[in-house]
């Protein structure tokens, strides 16, 4: 199959492969030590766009991984990347919470509900019928129309959350505009992580519990794909797919010990 690389780069998915409602996965402290005493360039990716790096890195390191601020990539980040490279110094309306406004900001952009370039919603778990009304709007007014992530639902303890996808069908059924969505699938935040940790994708896996965002996003971003059962989806989902990970492993404590050669006994 020729999978062959002198040295592995690592891209995390975070709950699910990590950890799950904020408890650890078993392994994934040892898997993070390996690649931190290797080395190796890793990123954690989570198309949550509620929290900031910080927030997140406190959350993790309570589940007890120690991962820096500078390895965790969001889809609040993505989208605020993107939104620098389209129209620099712009103005938003926004839907979201902290994560998203926060990475909006550090570009320099003005948040604002008159006339603003675009309407960006993200996640929150207080979505007002004001704010999506006043969005809805902005974007039959010209506004343009993101999105962080087209997840329909997110977990929580008590059972699946609307999420941000969810909220943006219902924006695009009142206006009849689509948002444009940053977060995975699309693979721009893969290639966005990919540029923040200097790799190719060539040499680079996808380390995910969803085909259909992690692992599709990794295959066309051109990356080497891990789906996990250790969250979303099983081996019997897998199957219905058209396209398959590299490999299928049953959580990332399989990882441990062969991350410079997870392919090895692959051929």
């Amino acid at each position: 199959m020729g999978l062959v690389s002198n040295e592995w780069n690592y891209l995390f998915d975070m709950d699910g492969v990590l950890v799950r409602e904020d408890h650890l996965i078993p392994g994934a402290d040892a898997v993070i030590a390996e690649l931190r005493e290797q080395q190796t360039p890793f990123m954690v990716l989570t198309n949550n766009s509620i929290y900031t790096p910080r927030d997140l890195r406190a959350r993790l390191l309570n589940s007890g991984l120690d991962i820096p601020e500078e390895s965790i990539w969001t889809s609040a980040l993505a989208t605020a990347q993107f939104l620098q490279t389209q129209r620099p110094g712009g103005s938003a309306y926004v839907v979201g919470e902290s994560g998203l406004t926060t990475a909006l900001h550090n570009i320099g952009y003005v948040m604002t509900d008159r006339d603003p370039d675009y309407v960006v919603l993200g996640e929150t778990r207080t979505y007002s019928f004001e704010a999506i009304t006043r969005a809805i709007r902005l974007v039959r007014n010209g506004a343009r129309f993101i999105a962080t992530n087209p997840d329909e639902t997110g977990p929580s303890a008590e059972g699946p959350l609307p999420a941000t996808g969810a909220v943006a069908a219902l924006i695009e059924k009142a206006t009849g505009r689509r948002p444009y969505f940053v977060g995975k699938p699309n693979p721009l935040m893969m290639r966005s992580a990919l540029r923040r940790i200097g790799a190719h994708s060539e040499n680079t896996l996808m380390v995910g519990d969803r085909m259909d965002t992690d692992v599709l996003s990794g295959l066309e971003a051109g990356l080497q794909t891990v789906l996990v059962l250790s969250g979303i989806s099983g081996r019997e989902t897998a199957d219905q797919f058209p396209y398959r990970p590299t490999r299928v492993i049953g959580s990332v404590k399989e990882l441990v010990g062969r991350t410079s050669d997870p392919f090895g006994d692959l051929g």
